[in-house]
């Protein structure tokens, strides 16, 4: 954290119209910066229009619904070929259990992450084929499988294609395909995940069948997909995600039930932290590390007693993940660590017997520590290793990758991660690229992390009504992540370290505490009297009691009461006088300000020119610099 860089956020002005919305000032502010100008926009994100009719936003769909519906009236074996990570796994499920209900016979066919690889293949068709399959539904892959796709056709199996990673030059064949990129350029469908898409088309089915309690059972596993698979939350995704979280204490699927119980989540909404931290993470470890057909098995089955048994081996194979991520972690950063100052831009570190399954965690916490690309690479045999790649914001993975195309045997990816495998002996070189190419990008954005805090916040504002309003922008993901908020001068009054490398502080300010925690701390011990501390916010509940508190993701020493504000070719003197902001140009001349108490924080200021646009938005920025509006 003492590498970042922070940015402010810039000051924004608030109308009385969108005061009338009810939310807390910072919180307005924050949405004005993310682009929700208007009262319109704010409402549509907090309560967002029904889903349109997917049939005319899905040309094919028609067609994958009546020969689904064929399938079900003459009880036909039918294959979901899923994936192996949580999209893939509970959009099988969602299907299997779908079309079982509806009178078919659904088969789960999910690849092996060790053995298969990603995605449907020639081997999996032909076995499937042989078993009596004429009828095939992938989920969360396909469109790249075009030589098993043309293998499917020559046996006489129909293929339903429901994908959503990126569209081929030429559409594969198949009876139907649903995918994002067909949907109108507007589409509020557009950013659907694999289960997603299995959503619409179970729905779809659930409808022509007139099977109107399966429609709900839908929403449940297209809540832990979607998140588990950081889909963007917004169109589609975010009103289902608002209509299905609130159901998810009380599901009907005992798989679910179980999964709740073996990670404790025992009392409150599920809401969507809830659901990436702690459901996702339990269904993922089963495809990195065991057998994805588990898991499928487990979303289900009515048996309560079975659902049981099969959670908590999920809850095993997760304790197994976290135990190797641990483990490959130490080691990789003692590699890391035994180069000294002399790193390399881009971290690139190889060790056969490291799992395939978990490198792609240990990479992202890497990045998250070092601030630099990282790929992970892992023995695959036959003199080959297999690697995960993730980087930082603004270093593109999946253009970088592609500029070494030439030394991999295969790859692919998108800005923030990817994969690639590729020969022992073009190691170095590939290094040597890769390494050159984030050079140019540190070159471009300095060595150090950039931190962007959204909106300022006091510690007395932290109260369960700002939580309750919080939780109104809920759910938060990509598209719409969690506000980072900050807050400024705080004192450290206690500070305890926990077992796991953990930092825990209570923070004081103007006579109010906060608890606030440091996940895997690797900073000083000996903090600054005062900091300025970014953070999301979060509810803990321990031994029945609810507390909020500051998860941080930032720390710096807060600023003197005096600081050089440089704006376009100028140089201001801004300092604080008690709760006086003031501003000396070069002529010496001085402005002088507080914040009203009646106006959420704007400035009253005695100055001819203090109307001024520039005049304004200068002491907006003075302002925002030493804390004193959010």
């Amino acid at each position: 954290m003492s590498e970042q860089r922070w940015q402010l956020p810039a000051a924004v002005t608030l109308s009385d119209e969108l005061r009338g919305l009810g939310l807390p000032d910072p919180l307005l502010a924050l949405l004005l910066r993310r682009g929700h100008h208007s009262k319109a926009a704010i409402e549509t994100l907090l309560d967002p229009p029904a889903a349109p009719d997917p049939h005319r936003h899905f040309r094919q769909l028609r067609a994958a619904v009546q020969r689904l519906r064929q399938a079900c009236c003459d009880a036909e074996a039918v294959a979901i070929c899923g994936d192996y990570d949580a999209d893939g796994m509970t959009s099988t499920a969602l299907l299997v259990g779908l079309l079982r209900r509806l009178g078919a016979r659904p088969v789960a066919a999910i690849p092996s992450r060790q053995d298969d690889g990603y995605g449907l293949n020639s081997a999996m068709v032909e076995r499937l084929e042989a078993e009596g399959i004429r009828l095939l539904v992938t989920v969360d892959n396909g469109v790249a499988a075009r030589e098993a796709l043309e293998r499917a056709a020559a046996l006489g199996v129909e293929v339903v294609i429901t994908d959503h990673h990126t569209l081929p030059p030429e559409l594969p064949p198949c009876l139907a395909l649903l995918h994002p990129a067909c949907t109108p350029a507007d589409s509020p469908y557009r950013g659907l995940a694999g289960v997603g898409l299995a959503t619409v088309l179970a729905q779809a089915l659930a409808r022509s069948c007139r099977a109107t309690a399966e429609q709900a059972l839908a929403l449940d596993l297209f809540c832990i997909g979607t998140i588990a698979d950081m889909a963007p939350l917004l169109g589609v995704n975010r009103r289902w995600l608002i209509d299905g979280l609130p159901h998810l204490r009380q599901s009907s699927l005992v798989g679910l039930q179980a999964l709740q119980q073996v990670a404790g989540l025992d009392d409150g909404a599920i809401d969507a932290t809830a659901v990436g931290f702690q459901i996702a993470p339990r269904i993922n470890a089963v495809g990195r590390l065991g057998d994805p057909r588990l898991v499928v098995e487990l979303l289900t089955t009515d048996d309560s007693e079975q659902a049981l048994e099969l959670a908590r081996q999920c809850e095993a194979l997760n304790r197994q993940r976290r135990e190797l991520c641990d483990a490959i972690e130490a080691e990789a950063r003692a590699l890391v660590e035994a180069d000294g100052e002399q790193r390399s831009p881009f971290l690139l570190l190889a060790q056969s017997h490291w799992h395939h399954g978990v490198i792609g965690i240990v990479a992202a916490r890497l990045v998250e520590h070092y601030g630099l690309p990282v790929a992970l690479l892992a023995g695959e045999g036959d003199g080959r290793l297999r690697a995960s790649v993730r980087a930082p914001s603004g270093f593109a993975v999946d253009a970088a990758l592609q500029s070494c195309s030439a030394l991999l045997e295969r790859h692919g990816g998108h800005p923030a991660a990817g994969g690639f495998t590729v020969r022992a002996d073009h190691l170095a070189a590939l290094h040597e690229q890769l390494n050159t190419l984030a050079e140019r990008w540190l070159e471009r954005q300095g060595s150090s992390a950039l931190l962007e805090p959204e909106a300022l916040v006091t510690l007395a504002d932290l109260t369960p009504g700002f939580w309750r309003e919080l939780q109104r922008l809920e759910p938060f993901g990509i598209g719409h992540p969690t506000p980072l908020l900050w807050s400024s001068r705080c004192r450290v009054v206690q500070q305890r370290e926990l077992r796991g490398g953990h930092l825990q502080l209570t923070l004081e300010q103007q006579g109010v505490n906060a608890r606030a925690i440091a996940w895997r701390w690797q900073g000083e011990q000996t903090l600054p009297a005062e900091l300025d501390v970014a953070f999301h916010l979060r509810l803990n509940r321990w031994q029945g009691k609810e507390q909020l508190q500051l998860e941080l993701r930032g720390l710096r020493a807060s600023s003197s009461d005096t600081l050089v504000l440089q704006r376009r070719q100028r140089r201001y003197l801004v300092r604080r006088d008690g709760d006086m902001l003031v501003i000396r140009n070069a002529a010496g001349e001085e402005l002088r300000g507080r914040p009203s108490t009646d106006d959420g924080g704007a400035l009253e200021v005695e100055h001819p020119q203090a109307g001024h646009p520039y005049v304004r938005s200068l002491l907006q920025e003075a302002a925002m610099a030493l804390g004193l509006t959010a």
